[in-house]
């Protein structure tokens, strides 16, 4: 029998891309694809300047690959929406170093869907067993404290936690249209008032004489990509040193390439050409899910990112039949606008016994703690009485 090996690779362009989508399947969402994250490196995006080291591990028996993990280096906390810099405070406490730390997940992008790659044929629950295995050597022999996998496959989840993993709860913001025809069946959640108010908020975008129009296919050439790219970068930058900037204009100009472009929207707002915006969102989708992503604005027009980042995205997800938009990290001005509060687990697991050890004690406790706050912020909403339950669910199949 030939041999298993294990090999970590530092860019993913080492390894073959038909063999890496062969195990991503037909049905994989778009953040971990072989071309967006190889267009992430490409970009000068993920690299070991950024804190984001590409060291993807794969597992080969001879020139077959049967698993992979996609990971990354890491040597600050940033770019991944989940906080775990109580975790590093306690590192210093013991005496410990807390970076650099392992991680999987899609680079700067906080969307549910992480999981080892796995052949098909090959026995799933073996295959993760053998990749953690390889994990925690690797992480021992080069004293590193951590190995986390963030905004986890549901799916995979119990099988990451059979082999080690500890699981803590976060929240994000979902919506749901399976059962939707129409924005103004969307309406109908409402109670009266909020009804009121969004109606409000989209006629004050017209008022200021602006349409919104989505972009998609040939329309997303270079030029404009970089224009939402300058959106971008113009909107990270008035937050300082809290921005989130962490993507390059060439990743942006990336996505006019065809096998990236089919999975982007842009939601142009504009008083005349939708190739001459005002402001633009940008999100990525496929057949079931939507995704928000970034925006921008050269102009402030009260109402104007609601409409260009909530509401004409739903409009398009209903018109599409998607069943889940996820619109990004972040809460409060969502919820009130559709997106319930919605559980999502990382996975972790910590190499220090003393560490290990105080932080699984607090788990229990503070993930009760978050599923009772969930639950009280979705009571606290503008909604009918008669709308169905959709806080614990998550997204719609195994990337909720």
């Amino acid at each position: 029998m030939t041999t298993l090996t294990c090999r970590w690779h530092q860019s993913i362009a080492e390894i073959p891309a038909d063999a890496w989508e062969a195990l991503v399947g037909a049905d994989a969402i778009p953040f971990y694809r072989w071309r967006w994250l190889e267009a992430l490196e490409r970009s000068g995006s993920t690299t070991g300047r950024q804190g984001w080291q590409p060291l993807h591990l794969a597992l080969w028996r001879g020139d077959a690959l049967l698993g992979l993990a996609p990971l990354y280096l890491k040597g600050h906390s940033y770019g991944e929406f989940v906080f775990d810099q109580s975790f590093a405070r306690l590192a210093s406490d013991l005496g410990l170093r807390y970076y650099p730390k392992l991680l999987g997940m899609s680079p700067v992008s906080p969307v549910r869907g992480y999981r080892f790659l796995i052949a098909d044929g090959e026995d799933p629950a073996r295959i993760t067993a053998l990749l953690m295995a390889e994990i925690d050597r690797f992480c021992r022999e080069h004293g590193i404290l951590s190995c986390n996998f963030l905004y986890v496959d549901r799916d995979w989840q119990p099988l990451a936690e059979a082999a080690g993993c500890a699981t803590w709860l976060n929240q994000q913001s979902l919506w749901h249209g399976e059962d939707l025809d129409s924005f103004e069946a969307y309406l109908e959640r409402f109670n009266a008032n909020q009804r009121r108010n969004i109606r409000r908020e989209r006629k004050a975008v017209s008022k200021a004489g602006l349409s919104v129009t989505p972009l998609s296919g040939d329309a997303l050439d270079p030029a404009l990509l970089s224009r939402m790219h300058r959106f971008y970068a113009d909107h990270c930058s008035r937050w300082g040193p809290w921005g989130s900037k962490y993507l390059s204009e060439a990743f942006f100009s990336h996505l006019a390439e065809p096998e990236l472009r089919r999975h982007v929207v842009l939601f142009s707002a504009h008083r005349g050409d939708p190739c001459d915006p005002v402001a633009m969102s940008l999100c990525v989708h496929d057949a079931q899910h939507l995704w928000g992503r970034y925006w921008g604005s050269d102009e402030e027009v009260d109402c104007l990112h609601f409409e260009v980042c909530y509401y004409a995205p739903i409009t398009w997800a209903i018109e599409r039949g998607i069943r889940c938009f996820d619109p990004g990290a972040g809460g409060g001005h969502k919820r009130r606008r559709g997106f319930l509060a919605h559980p999502h687990a990382s996975l972790h697991r910590w190499y220090d016994p003393g560490f290990d050890r105080l932080v699984r004690q607090w788990l229990p406790r503070a993930n009760a703690l978050m599923l009772e706050e969930i639950e009280a912020v979705n009571q606290e909403l503008p909604y009918r009485a008669q709308l169905p339950d959709l806080s614990a669910g998550g997204a719609p199949g195994g990337a909720g």
